[in-house]
């Protein structure tokens, strides 16, 4: 029987069917499995199927041996893995694509809801006792989204399921990519130009060297003071510091932020202290319809894989290995 490390416990029935067919070793915690529970628990697998909070490097691939075939992640993102290294070895890499696109579309306008009409803000005021004069004609006054222009930053499938929200809504969509793409959704424009006309801006472009950082100081300050600059992609494209400076001085009206630089935010961070940020903890994909299909996606690959069958091309990172 194949045995495979699987690094958290999955939603919906995949883990069990995988099991039946599998010998499982599995991190039930719900904390990332330290490196050394990696190096230890990867060992001698024909399988890995890792998130993306786990770093499969080339130590990792290394304790796995010569009877690793595959490492599938439970993820929309792969830079978490040796890509590279694991091709030159011949082992399968692959992911979930894009099949969270809608859900996280969906947590995408959420954010923007949530920011432009304060409703974080008015929960809490009833909650705590302090809606104490009833309705009034300035309680939490805050922005119109309809009609809006939404600046998107990155149209693939995320970006472009915001787009036909934000229709919707009757907004002005822009967006700017490293390839402009002829479609009808959205206006292409310059990243600065982006920046300068959008009252919301949304991040949907994927982790890269090109773009970490991306939002900077000097691109937040591009932005309207009356403007939202909304994260669902990766952290590490804001840079936190410079998006705190910029929400101290008021230079933006504010942000929502599911993902973080370092995750978990740390209870010290100042975003944790401000009243112009809605702070989610990483939870774009976060319907069962989707995080189900994303268990299964990833154990249907490892038990393909393990099967003598390629995966499916759809999911299949690196398809130069045969």
């Amino acid at each position: 029987m194949k045995s495979v490390y699987v690094t958290r416990n999955l939603p919906g029935p995949a883990l069990e069917a995988l099991a039946e067919k599998c010998k499982v070793t599995l991190h039930n915690k719900p904390a990332p499995p330290s490196k050394s529970e990696l190096l230890k628990n990867a060992a001698g697998k024909d399988a890995i199927l890792c998130m993306l909070s786990d770093r499969i490097d080339r130590e990792v691939i290394d304790a796995a041996g010569p009877a690793l075939k595959i490492i599938s992640s439970y993820s929309t993102g792969f830079e978490h893995i040796d890509v590279a290294e694991a091709t030159k070895r011949g082992i399968y890499v692959t992911y979930t694509a894009d099949i969270l696109a809608e859900a996280t579309a969906d947590l995408t306008f959420a954010l923007i809801l949530a920011c432009a009409r304060n409703i974080v803000q008015g929960d809490r005021m009833v909650r705590q006792g302090k809606w104490q004069v009833g309705w009034t004609p300035d309680l939490l006054l805050g922005q119109q989204v309809h009609g809006a222009t939404l600046g998107i930053i990155g149209l693939g499938r995320i970006g472009s399921a915001v787009a036909r929200r934000a229709k919707g809504f009757r907004m002005k969509v822009l967006y700017y990519s490293r390839n402009k793409k002829e479609q009808e959704l959205a206006e292409y424009v310059g990243l600065d130009d982006l920046l300068a006309r959008s009252d919301f801006v949304s991040i949907h472009a994927s982790m890269n060297g090109g773009s970490r950082h991306l939002i900077d100081r000097e691109k937040l300050c591009r932005m309207r003071s009356t403007a939202f600059l909304i994260n669902t992609a990766r952290g590490a494209i804001v840079n936190e510091r410079d998006l705190v400076i910029a929400l101290k001085k008021g230079e933006i009206a504010g942000a929502g932020l599911d993902v973080f630089e370092k995750e978990p935010l740390p209870p010290s961070s100042p975003l944790t202290r401000m009243k112009n940020v809605v702070l989610l903890p990483h939870i774009g994909s976060a319907s069962r319809q989707t995080r189900h299909r994303m268990a299964e996606v990833a154990v249907n690959c490892v038990l393909d894989a393990l099967a003598g069958r390629r995966p499916d091309p759809y999911f299949l990172v690196n398809p130069q290995v045969r």
